[in-house]
C-alpha cells in the first residue's frame, strides 16, 4: 500500500498529528492529497476547481514564532463547497453554467476562518446548481457519483464534499445545508455531518442571513473530533452579524467529545412516514438500531415524535426556498456583471428563481411567520414542562433519532425526471423531515452506523435542543466508540461496514 493510500483512512486528527512529531511536513500531506484527487477523483466528479499551488505557497510559508498555538487540524488538507463561501481569485461557479469562468475579488470570513484554523484549501468540491437540489448532477459540470455505488447518487447539494471526504481524498470538507445539504450527502456516503444552530457560523461579509436563517456552514468529516474542532474554530459571530447562536455551555466542541455526554440522555425515536407517505424499510431499520445502540449505552430510549411534521409545513418552506434562490441568483448576477437568461440554467433552477422574482412581501413574511409558530410549537417536544410553564415535571427529550432521508442513495438520475414541480416533489419526498431543524435553527446530524444488504450507507438523523450542539457531539462520539466507521473505504481491498438489521 503507497504512503498516499495509507492516509486514506486516517482523519484530519491524525494526519495533523503527523505534522506536528515531523514524521511528515504540511507540504507532504497537501502533496498525496493531490496525488489522490488526481488518481481518483476522474472516476468521481467531486471536484469543481483545484487550486494546487496556492495550496502548496500557503504549506512553504514559515510557522510563526509559536507552533505550540497551531489548531489540531493544522496543515491538513481540505475541499470548499463551491457554494456560498469565497476564495478571492479563485474560480466560483455555485454548479451553474452562469457563473463559469467567475472569479470573486473578495474571499469571506469563512474561508478565513478555515484557514486560520490551519486548514489547506486545494480547491473546490461540486454542488448542485446553487444547492437546489438533494443530489450533485450539475449540468456544468456533470455528476458527482456515490463512492459505494457508482450507479447511485453521492446526494446533495453538498455531495462533492462528502464523496471527497468518503474517498478518503480529503478527511475534511466544506458543507453547508439549507434543507439537508449537508447530512444528505453524509448519509449517502458514509461520514459525519452536523448542521450547527442557526447563526453558529458567520456569513459574511456578502450576506448576514440566508432564507431567513435556514442555510448553516459547516463540514462533512470522516471522525466526530474533526468535525467538533472544525466547530469550534469557525464559530462565533462576526462584526455586523444580524443575530448569532448561544454561548456553548460545554465550553469547546472538542471537550464534549472528549468528555461525553456525563449523563443519562433522554432519547426518543421515530420512524414515520415523510411527505412522500413512505419509508425505506433500510432507513427504518437505521433508526431502530441506532435506538437500540443508545439504549445499550446507558439512556432512556422512547418511541416518540413531535406532533409537528414537515409534511404540514412544505408550501411555506418553498416560499423560502424560491426566495432565496431567486435573491442569490440576483446577488451574484450583480457581483458578476451577467445578466440571467434561461439557457444558463437548469430548468427547476429557473423555475424557482422566477417563481422568487414574482413573490409578494405579504406573501414571504406569511409564510415566515407560519414557519416561527411552528418552531414553537416543536421547541416543546425539547423543553421540561416545568421550564415553560413553571410547574410540572415532565422532562424534555435531549435528542430525537429519526431518518435522514425517505430511502438509501437513489440511482443517478432520479431527479431530472418529469416537469420541474414533478423534481421538485420528488426531492422533497426523498429528504423526509430532515428540513425540520432547518427551519427550527436546531442543530442535527447524520451518523454513519447502518449499511444495507447492497454495501450502501444509510445515516441516522439525530436533532437536538437549540444551541446544543455539545450534546450531539458528546452522544456522536459514544456511537463512533461503539460502531467505529471512520477507517471504512470505498473500493476493492478495503472493508466495508459489516451489514447490521434489527
Amino acid at each position: 500500500m503507497s504512503f498516499s493510500e495509507r492516509l486514506r483512512e486516517l482523519d484530519g486528527h491524525a494526519q495533523a498529528e503527523l505534522v506536528r512529531t515531523g514524521e511528515l511536513s504540511r507540504g507532504d500531506l497537501l502533496r498525496a492529497a493531490i496525488e489522490r484527487i488526481e488518481r481518483l477523483d476522474g472516476s468521481l466528479g467531486s471536484v469543481a476547481v483545484t487550486s494546487f499551488d496556492r495550496a502548496l505557497a500557503q504549506a512553504d510559508e514559515p510557522d510563526g514564532p509559536h507552533p505550540e498555538e497551531r489548531g489540531p487540524l493544522h496543515g491538513v488538507p481540505f475541499l470548499l463547497k463551491d457554494l456560498g463561501p469565497t476564495v478571492a481569485g479563485m474560480e466560483a461557479t455555485m454548479g451553474s453554467r452562469f457563473l463559469k469562468g467567475f472569479v470573486p475579488a473578495q474571499g469571506s470570513e469563512l474561508t478565513d476562518r478555515f484557514e486560520a484554523a490551519g486548514l489547506r484549501v486545494l480547491g473546490k468540491a461540486r454542488t448542485a446548481e446553487f444547492g437546489v437540489l438533494p443530489t450533485t448532477e450539475n449540468t456544468a459540470q456533470g455528476a458527482t457519483v456515490n463512492p459505494w455505488d457508482h450507479a447511485r447518487s453521492a446526494g446533495g447539494s453538498s455531495g462533492g464534499s462528502a464523496a471527497a471526504v468518503a474517498a478518503g481524498l480529503v478527511p475534511v470538507a466544506h458543507a453547508n445545508d439549507a434543507g439537508g445539504s449537508i447530512r444528505i450527502p453524509a448519509s449517502n456516503c458514509g461520514v459525519f455531518g452536523l448542521k450547527p444552530t442557526r447563526a453558529r457560523t458567520p456569513l459574511g461579509p456578502a450576506v448576514g442571513d440566508l432564507m431567513n436563517g435556514l442555510a448553516a456552514e459547516h463540514v462533512v468529516s470522516r471522525s466526530v473530533r474533526d468535525s467538533a474542532a472544525v466547530l469550534d474554530a469557525i464559530s462565533g459571530p462576526a462584526p455586523g452579524d444580524p443575530y448569532w447562536a448561544p454561548p456553548v455551555a460545554a465550553g469547546t466542541f472538542a471537550r464534549a467529545v472528549a468528555e461525553g455526554p456525563g449523563r443519562r440522555l433522554r432519547i426518543a425515536f421515530s420512524t414515520r412516514a415523510g411527505s412522500g407517505g413512505r419509508l425505506d424499510p433500510a432507513c427504518a431499520a437505521a433508526v431502530r438500531e441506532a435506538a437500540a445502540l443508545c439504549a445499550e449505552l446507558g439512556h432512556e430510549v422512547v418511541e416518540a415524535e413531535p406532533a409537528v411534521a414537515f409534511t404540514d409545513l412544505v408550501e411555506p418552506f418553498l416560499v423560502l426556498w424560491a426566495a432565496g434562490v431567486s435573491s442569490a441568483i440576483s446577488s451574484f448576477a450583480l457581483l458578476s456583471g451577467r445578466t440571467p437568461e434561461p439557457g444558463q440554467f437548469e430548468e427547476l433552477t429557473w423555475e424557482l428563481y422566477e417563481q422568487g422574482r414574482t413573490l409578494s412581501a405579504a406573501g414571504y413574511l406569511l409564510a415566515v411567520s407560519t414557519l416561527q409558530r411552528a418552531a414553537r410549537g416543536l421547541a416543546g417536544f425539547y423543553e421540561d414542562e416545568g421550564e415553560r410553564q413553571g410547574r410540572g415535571s415532565r422532562r424534555g427529550y435531549d435528542v430525537l433519532l429519526g431518518p435522514v432521508t425517505s430511502e438509501p442513495a437513489p440511482p443517478l438520475g432520479t431527479f431530472s425526471v418529469g416537469t420541474p414541480r414533478q423534481q421538485l416533489t420528488r426531492a422533497v419526498e426523498f429528504c423526509h423531515e430532515t428540513p425540520l431543524a432547518n427551519l427550527t435553527g436546531q442543530p442535527a446530524m447524520s451518523v454513519p452506523l447502518h449499511w444495507t444488504e447492497a454495501g450502501l450507507p444509510v445515516g441516522v438523523h439525530a436533532t437536538g435542543r437549540f444551541g446544543d450542539e455539545a450534546t450531539l457531539f458528546a452522544l456522536a462520539a459514544q456511537l463512533e466508540q461503539a460502531r467505529p466507521w471512520a477507517h471504512r473505504l470505498p473500493g476493492p481491498g478495503h472493508p466495508r461496514m459489516e451489514t447490521r438489521s434489527c
